[in-house]
């Protein structure tokens, strides 16, 4: 009798301690959970952190460097990217090593407001041509990007200010003023590579071609206000962008120059061994 007490007892005391190792998670109790590594592991996912105080491998420090995305070393270029600064280039290029035109362009100007200036002075012309196509995706990346401050005539009244009276202290810019108007090209590529005032840089959401599009369509805009054209076939509004029809000329008189000058090379070489 005493040993089946025991028995008894203790099949008591293990179910007791079996029930109470089951009971669900309630309020700040996650409940008991036997190898939580295998339910709450390092998260790999590009910016997932969730650390879980069961894990005993390491602190929560050593957890959040291992759960976060690194950056890349500052000019990384990934493959297959590399890009030339125009347009011009990287399609004669593109002609002969299948570079592509589009990639990543280094960019020599840092965050302050004396190289934003260097900028704004060396910065002066747009290395794409003007093109109805450059024209079409700059306007989409502007609506995405641009337009929900500055607006969809880039007058500085988006959508962010017009309704209720708007959340910023102070309207955003207005492209449309003679100031604007008048300013270069590094004006505008600065400001989307590193940001102005409360607006952040785009440099992580644009690539280079891009940014030069959305430039072409922002210049579209104010020669439109200015009843000026500002198209692949003619541009009367500034002189520092080439419309696509006359640089696709240009390119193709400099290749057929190129062209010419290696076959008359090939020939004095011909030539020369000859004699």
């Amino acid at each position: 009798m005493k040993n089946i007490s025991i028995q008894i007892f203790g099949a008591a005391v293990l179910s007791s301690v079996l029930v109470s190792s089951c009971s669900s998670a309630g309020g700040d109790d996650p409940g008991t959970e036997y190898m939580p590594d295998m339910f709450h592991s390092i998260a790999y996912e590009a910016n997932i952190y969730d650390y879980y105080y069961y894990n005993t491998w390491g602190t929560e420090d050593e957890y959040k460097k291992y759960a976060e995305p690194r950056k890349p070393v500052k000019g990384t270029i990934p493959r297959g990217y590399f890009g030339l600064g125009t347009s011009t280039d990287a399609e004669t290029k593109s002609y002969y090593q299948a570079m592509p035109v589009n990639g990543f362009v280094p960019y020599y100007y840092e965050d302050t407001e004396e190289e934003r200036t260097r900028a704004m002075e060396e910065i002066t012309r747009n290395p794409y041509p003007i093109t109805s196509s450059g024209l079409t995706r700059g306007k989409e990346l502007y609506d995405i990007y641009c337009g929900i401050c500055h607006g969809p005539k880039a007058d500085g009244a988006g959508y962010l200010v017009r309704e209720d009276g708007g959340v910023y202290p102070a309207q955003p810019a207005n492209f449309l003023l003679p100031e604007f108007v008048s300013a270069s090209e590094g004006r505008y590529y600065h400001a989307i590579m590193y940001g102005k005032n409360v607006m952040g840089g785009y440099a992580d959401k644009l690539s280079y071609e891009e940014r030069w599009q959305v430039i072409h369509y922002i210049r579209s805009l104010q020669a439109k206000e200015a009843k000026l054209q500002y198209s692949e076939t003619k541009n009367t509004f500034n002189n520092t962008s080439i419309p696509g029809s006359l640089a696709n000329s240009e390119m193709a008189s400099s290749m057929e120059d190129e062209s010419m000058s290696e076959d008359h090379g090939d020939m004095q070489m011909e030539h020369d061994q000859q004699h």
